[in-house]
């Protein structure tokens, strides 16, 4: 669909366009230790810690070697672990941009797009993130979506004056592990970055595992006219389901874009089914389309363009977006907390 953000049906990934003016690429401050691997324009590296000690020392240094080549830097971590950080790094913690990451990124949707804003703003420096986007009470759909971003993380950026550190907790579930180590061109082990040869491509098929079936007395509409039936629908199922304002209106400007898209870019014709699982409602809204752009929705659009803004917005809205499309077409499940 929309090459601008929205429902992109076909066309290459756009890369995130952060031009330095000023301020040198990424280098390496004095006692740092880094591979040629880590000197690259763009370096993604995931970093698997054993103890508290163990994560402040390396993200310490990471930090301090930005600090030290004049880098924009910001850490986006649990409290706990920014408590450690700035603990680390005494004064010179005034000196980067600090950010909740269990807020921030609830939706791991959302971490890609703060990322951009960040770079964004300091386009006149080289950039240094740190990012965990993992914590233990993360869901099994949660973490394919942060497996996701962290492949995403590889398109976007590539190229780009931007250097990226993913922390994970080495005692996390082997399968969490086992994605990171496939999802980040290299590795940080004790100060010194290696290239990961474990290292799988941004259209690995593990991201397009099909999802599980709805239950069976889901209920369900089809749509072909006009959105309205749709987000009519979508309200009056979820409230029944307990969701209430605002979430509950959260919800339906999701589906409303979604439906939309529908209607505008395919034959016209789509579905919306609700249930609720747990503490949560669950709206799956499925298409007959095909998106070709993997940064679909990843990327607020500019203000001029006017369209394309529609995936965007439903990353915004809720706390988990899920995404399966193929030649057959395209499903989202929505994810919406009760009492959140």
């Amino acid at each position: 669909m929309d090459p601008s953000g929205g429902f992109s049906r076909r066309g290459a990934h756009p890369r995130i366009a952060v031009e330095p003016t000023g301020g040198g690429g990424p280098a390496r401050a004095s006692g740092a230790r880094a591979s040629g691997a880590a000197l690259a324009p763009f370096a993604h590296m995931a970093f698997f810690y054993r103890t508290a000690s163990h994560y402040a020392r390396e993200v310490g240094q990471f930090v301090r070697a930005g600090l030290a080549a004049d880098q924009a830097v910001m850490v986006a971590v649990p409290k706990p672990r920014a408590l450690l950080v700035r603990e680390e790094l005494g004064a010179y913690a005034t000196d980067v941009t600090f950010a909740d990451i269990t807020t921030v990124g609830r939706n791991p949707g959302r971490i890609l797009p703060a990322m951009h804003a960040f770079a964004q703003a300091h386009a006149s420096q080289a950039v240094r993130y740190v990012g965990e986007p993992g914590w233990r009470s993360r869901t099994v759909a949660e973490w394919h979506e942060v497996a996701r971003h962290e492949s995403l993380v590889n398109v976007a950026f590539a190229g780009q004056p931007v250097r990226v550190l993913c922390p994970y907790d080495a005692s996390l579930a082997p399968a969490v592990l086992a994605a990171a180590q496939r999802n980040h061109p290299a590795l940080l082990e004790e100060g010194r970055v290696r290239e990961n040869g474990s290292l799988a491509g941004p259209e690995v098929g593990e991201h397009d595992d099909p999802l599980p079936d709805p239950p069976a007395g889901a209920a369900v509409l089809i749509y072909r006219d006009e959105p309205g039936s749709a987000r009519s629908f979508a309200r009056d199922r979820a409230k029944a389901e307990g969701l209430r304002e605002p979430r509950l209106t959260d919800l339906v400007i999701a589906v409303g874009e979604l439906a939309a898209n529908t209607l505008r870019h395919t034959d016209g014709t789509g579905s919306v089914r609700v249930w609720r699982s747990g503490r949560e409602v669950i709206c799956e809204v499925r298409d007959r389309g095909h998106i070709g752009d993997a940064l679909a929705g990843r990327l607020c659009p500019a203000a001029e363009a006017g369209r394309g803004r529609g995936l965007w917005v439903v990353q915004q809205m809720c706390d988990l977006v899920e995404m399966r499309t193929n030649a057959s077409g395209t499903t989202f499940r929505l994810h919406v907390g009760l009492g959140t």
